[in-house]
């Protein structure tokens, strides 16, 4: 029995990493759901009529209604807790993949995609609220790299469709169908979750807040210098990535003549390599501290990729072989560009989204989190938008591949703008007004 001046005990490990499995299984049925996309480029276009700039749409839309909702997405989740967010939100991104897969009729596909947008965001908002809430200290970063493997696994598993669900690609409409059962099991373990965490209440400290700060959207800016500078990081970061990658099944396919399969295996690389070395990272962080030097390394290495990948000759010839995929032969420098990038897309988020739970306080987790995947959201409308324009006007194709190039000079251009932020980020951190994010581990600690 516990009196109402007793502490309550945190979870035991048993009850976080339990926590954390089921969120992360949520996000892997959200991942796949959202990347299902991308194998399937070519057949909407070939089938269906579907233009560049429509297919671009149905990324564009998704960003669109991310930006409507995480206005006062954080907020929701604050107020709603994050139990009945997990839940709530998952399932509205069952139902968007049905509507996906229901129809060609490209209206629908792009409502299909909106709602998939109005649901999927504020899942990953909670999910981030979870990890801050069950997770604290050293084992901060290290949960959050668990948990962004997991659910990068269902973007690596979206590429490897195309090999071991091959028959499905006969046509547009199976694979989206198959992502939709995927979803369903991202339900499932959402309210598995919330079973944990109503368990848990009143019986384990989770650390959430006696109430939660009022709506007032001039407090929504009222952030630190360094946490802006990670919100920049985080909109160029993700606003070259990840359409890059939803478009990188059809680039290889269109630019360097790989087939269907080989191309989504090369695509796979870069989820891949962020589902083995993100908890790494993670767990390095969590020893050595100084994030904002991690951040700005980060920045730096992915800046010459998205050249290197138009420019440098395909070199040589590698077989490589995946388990569930089998074996393809891959030029060696498309190999090594997306590994690379990979580990970027492993080093970057692994620091950067438990940063910001040092610098906000606990109880504007929600908002802080909300507002920073909302302007990452402004960021994702736009360059699809920008990069499919591009190619339409300098018909890409297989017969004029140099057509693809102003679009990768336009994602060097972005990367180049991160590296500016993380640079600003490690300044502010080395001087008075910092947070700790340039100190030790054992400094953190010791606060």
């Amino acid at each position: 029995m516990t009196g109402p001046d007793t502490a309550l005990p945190r979870p035991t490990p048993t009850q976080r990493w339990l926590a954390l499995v089921f969120v992360s299984l949520a996000m892997f049925g959200n991942y796949y759901v959202y990347d299902a996309l991308g194998p399937i480029i070519d057949l909407l276009r070939e089938q269906e009529g579907f233009s560049y700039v429509q297919t671009g749409w149905l990324y564009n839309i998704y960003s669109l209604a991310a930006v409507l909702v995480l206005l006062f997405g954080g907020y929701v989740i604050d107020r709603w807790g994050t139990k009945l967010a997990i839940v709530v939100f998952s399932t509205i991104c069952l139902i968007a993949a049905a509507v996906t897969a229901s129809t060609a009729q490209f209206e629908v596909m792009l409502a299909g995609r909106f709602l998939l947008g109005l649901g999927a965001e504020p899942l990953i908002v909670a999910a981030t609220a979870v990890l801050a809430k069950w997770f604290k200290g050293r084992e901060l970063s290290f949960a959050f790299g668990i948990n962004l493997s997991i659910a990068r696994l269902g973007s690596a598993s979206t590429d490897w469709s195309t090999s071991f669900a091959a028959p499905l690609y006969e046509n547009w409409q199976d694979p989206l169908w198959l992502a939709t059962g995927v979803a369903a099991v991202g339900v499932t373990a959402a309210m598995l979750y919330w079973v944990s965490e109503k368990r848990a209440e009143g019986r384990v400290d989770l650390g959430a807040p006696p109430e939660t700060d009022k709506l007032d959207l001039k407090q929504m800016y009222a952030f630190s210098p360094s946490f802006w500078y990670i919100v920049g990081l985080c909109v160029v970061f993700y606003a070259t990535v990840f359409p890059f990658r939803a478009f990188a099944i059809d680039y290889f396919q269109q630019a360097h003549g790989l087939d269907r399969s080989t191309a989504g295996m090369l695509s796979s690389f870069l989820p891949l390599a962020a589902i083995i070395v993100t908890p790494l990272f993670g767990l390095w962080v969590d020893r050595v501290g100084h994030r904002s030097v991690f951040m700005a390394v980060g920045s730096l290495v992915m800046l010459p990729l998205f050249l290197a990948v138009t420019y440098l000759p395909p070199g040589p010839e590698v077989g490589v072989w995946l388990p569930f995929i089998g074996s393809a032969q891959v030029p060696v420098t498309l190999l090594v560009v997306m590994l690379l990038l990979g580990g970027v897309f492993s080093l970057i988020p692994a620091v950067m989204w438990p940063s910001v739970a040092y610098i906000v306080r606990e109880n504007r987790l929600g908002a802080a989190y909300s507002m920073m995947t909302l302007c990452q959201q402004i960021g994702v409308f736009l360059v699809p938008l920008a990069v499919t324009t591009m190619n339409q006007i300098n018909a890409a194709g297989p017969e004029n591949t140099s057509g693809y190039a102003p679009g990768m000079w336009f994602y060097s251009a972005l990367a180049a703008l991160g590296l500016f932020f993380s640079w600003r980020l490690w300044q502010v951190e080395r001087g008075p007004g910092g947070h700790g994010l340039e100190r030790g581990a054992k400094e953190m600690a010791a606060g």
